[in-house]
């Protein structure tokens, strides 16, 4: 089976929302006690060796934020099935836009952190804020041509690297001792799985890069560093204006 090309503007924005993540994550981590606001399995870890030491403040404030993830995602979803009921073809514009203000929320320091406090009570606002907005923005693409792609966390990714990559030699095998004229599907077939696993190389790659790029702006900026995610979300939003990017999501709903 010939995989349909996957289009070449939501590849771009994706790539740029991974960037917006990683750039979030990092600042995050940074800027507030330590805590990733997309990374789930760390902060799930961390839940539970906090409730297995009876640290139950730290417990509380690694089950806030995975529990604003998980309603992030669940608006998110929610409103793209909405969306395919109502046939609304822009509604990542919609939840990008949630998004982009609760960063904005965070990066004006709107509730006069202390960034320096031990006052764990203080970091729950804006960590919840920003694990919901990564939760959004999870839900908004999940699909990119025949690829499932998550832009909050790297890890099914690079699984899915490695799987493509085993593929790719299996293929080189097959034509490798295919009779001449009964190789060219799988020369095809390599070609494609080669590029998808070139994708999903560039996902990590634009995870890394936004946070290099979170780092270097957090030593300038501190919390106003998410402007910078900010502002590729807003990129992302116009992008979805002219190509709607959750068509795609709309119709898995749909045919649910």
């Amino acid at each position: 089976m010939i995989d349909k090309p996957q289009p070449r503007h939501k590849s771009i924005v994706a790539l740029a929302l991974t960037s917006a993540a990683g750039c979030t994550d990092i600042v995050g981590y940074l800027s507030l006690y330590h805590t990733f606001t997309a990374h789930m399995t760390g902060n799930s870890v961390h839940l539970g060796n906090y409730l297995f030491d009876r640290n139950f403040e730290e417990a509380k404030l690694a089950g806030t934020v995975l529990i604003a993830f998980i309603c992030g995602s669940l608006l998110g979803r929610g409103l793209i099935e909405m969306a395919a009921r109502k046939k609304i073809r822009s509604v990542a514009t919609w939840t990008l836009a949630i998004e982009a203000a609760l960063l904005a929320i965070v990066a004006t320091n709107f509730f006069h952190l202390s960034l320096d406090a031990r006052d764990l009570l203080q970091y729950q606002t804006p960590l919840a804020l920003m694990a919901a907005a990564m939760g959004m923005q999870t839900a908004t693409i999940t699909r990119v041509g025949p690829l499932t792609v998550h832009t909050t966390f790297v890890t099914g990714m690079i699984n899915k690297l490695g799987q493509l990559i085993s593929q790719a030699l299996f293929d080189t095998y097959d034509v490798a001792v295919a009779t001449p004229g009964s190789g060219e599907r799988s020369v095809l077939h390599r070609k494609q799985t080669l590029l998808k696993a070139m994708f999903m190389f560039s996902i990590w790659c634009a995870y890394v890069a936004g946070a290099v790029a979170g780092t270097w702006l957090h030593v300038r900026w501190q919390l106003r560093a998410l402007y910078a995610p900010v502002g590729l979300l807003c990129g992302a939003i116009a992008a979805d204006q002219i190509f709607p990017l959750s068509i795609e999501e709309e119709k898995d709903q749909a045919e649910r």
